[in-house]
């Protein structure tokens, strides 16, 4: 007696190459995104174009870590604050300003009084860092600096390795770019802190 065996379909997913697409989606779409792929970092665009950025290399990682520590230990000393890494999702839609996820930011604690961040927090930083990596785009980054001092970050620091540059992002201001700067003064906005760039370079 001969039994027939049903032949099995291979159902693994297929990978989509979008590329060269540009990828539009609503808010509401892009928390459906993030809570269904956690291990991916995406970022909405204020026109709502959907970004899936790739993770680091182990140097930018490093510098990344590094840069957190150093605005972590300025923080745990004078508890002016709270800091937030590069997987924190800020949601920015009610002024038109996406979903983006700056590498470090800091908000000063009286501005996060009764505000809830178990999801993507709804506050404008008052500071923060974006690192370019080998691999992001310099003008899309500065695109990016941008936005946030439009929003009303009161400071941004863009920290380009590969040249060994600072851009200051400040309301109101054009960017000041600093060339191998040894220390970056952030008092204005957050009080006592000097960012070490030497331990960064």
């Amino acid at each position: 007696m001969t039994i027939a065996t049903a032949s099995i379909i291979d159902t693994q997913p297929l990978l989509l190459d979008v590329s060269n697409t540009t990828l539009t989606v609503t808010p509401t779409q892009f928390d459906l995104l993030c809570i269904d792929n956690p291990d991916l970092r995406l970022e909405l665009t204020p026109d709502l174009k959907l970004i899936v950025m790739a993770p680091t290399g182990g140097e930018s990682g490093k510098k990344n870590s590094k840069l957190n520590l150093l605005v972590g230990i300025w923080n745990e000393q004078t508890e002016l604050g709270e800091v937030f890494d590069s997987s924190t999702g800020y949601d920015f839609t009610a002024f038109e300003g996406g979903k983006p996820s700056p590498d470090v930011s800091w908000i000063e604690k009286s501005r996060l009084e009764g505000v809830n961040i178990v999801g993507f927090i709804p506050v404008v930083p008052d500071f923060i860092i974006e690192l370019r990596s080998a691999t992001d785009s310099l003008s899309v980054t500065k695109t990016k600096m941008e936005l946030y001092q439009r929003l009303g970050v009161r400071l941004g620091l863009l920290i380009d390795p590969k040249n060994k540059q600072v851009a200051i992002y400040k309301p109101g201001h054009e960017p000041e770019v600093l060339a191998d700067p040894q220390s970056i003064d952030c008092n204005e906005v957050m009080s006592g802190f000097i960012l070490d760039m030497s331990k960064v370079w």
